[in-house]
């Protein structure tokens, strides 16, 4: 199966960059490049993509507000690249629907890694990087306690809130696993129903979901 990916940058060098690099791969296809969001959501209505590659700093419609656009419609998954593991939009574009992101100097295995997992439905958590910028970001406003959310948690059996506090820490599958002496697969199931039951889109905004009900807060390991 071909990955159909759009590339959005409003450097025409880095998209010429991404273009030649991931042409090269098998089974990805870049089937379209955009400047901007403008141009970017124009693009979507004309071509079949499966992968978004957005950027976040774009003049006109920036990468979050495009990024809200498409996942409000029903579009492609898209994979945010920002420069900084600290950008403030790369969180926001999170909250808006987007299914992870990733550094622009991340090697190309990273990059054809994390567009397969987006492709298919999983969503890219780097550890190192999106609990530092979710604890940052999450910090200046007081967290909202878990107990005042009974509705939305108390749908969780103890043990898929267990899974859900480690998956907010950043930790894999297979790691959530080695932690709770299971299989792997064990895990997968136990988000696969902790995501239907809150009704979460991947694992990106059940890392927000956890912050913002403070079931699990800046500092916490």
């Amino acid at each position: 199966m071909t990955i159909r990916v759009v590339l959005v940058d409003d450097q025409e060098l880095i998209r010429t960059g991404f273009r030649m690099t991931l042409g090269s791969q098998p089974g990805i296809e870049v089937v379209g490049e955009a400047g901007d969001g403008v141009e970017a959501l124009d693009l979507l209505e004309r071509v079949d993509a499966d992968v978004v590659l957005m950027d976040v700093r774009m003049p006109t419609i920036d990468g979050i507000e495009a990024t809200r656009r498409i996942c409000a419609g029903g579009g492609p998954r898209v994979l945010i690249l920002t420069t900084f593991d600290d950008d403030e939009y790369a969180y926001s574009a999170l909250q808006a629907g987007a299914s992870g992101f990733l550094l622009k100097d991340s090697s190309l295995t990273d990059l054809v890694s994390a567009i397969a997992h987006v492709h298919s439905g999983d969503a890219v958590v780097a550890p190192s990087t999106t609990r530092r910028l979710l604890e940052h970001f999450t910090r200046p406003t007081p967290v909202r306690k878990a107990r005042e959310f009974p509705d939305e948690l108390d749908m969780l059996t103890p043990r898929e809130r267990e899974v859900l506090i480690l998956v907010a820490r950043g930790l894999s599958n297979a790691e959530i696993a080695g932690r709770l002496v299971v299989s792997e697969l064990t895990v997968k199931t136990h988000v696969s129903r902790i995501l239907m039951k809150l009704d979460l889109r991947d694992r990106v905004q059940a890392v927000v979901l956890s912050y913002e009900v403070g079931l699990i807060t800046a500092g916490d390991r």
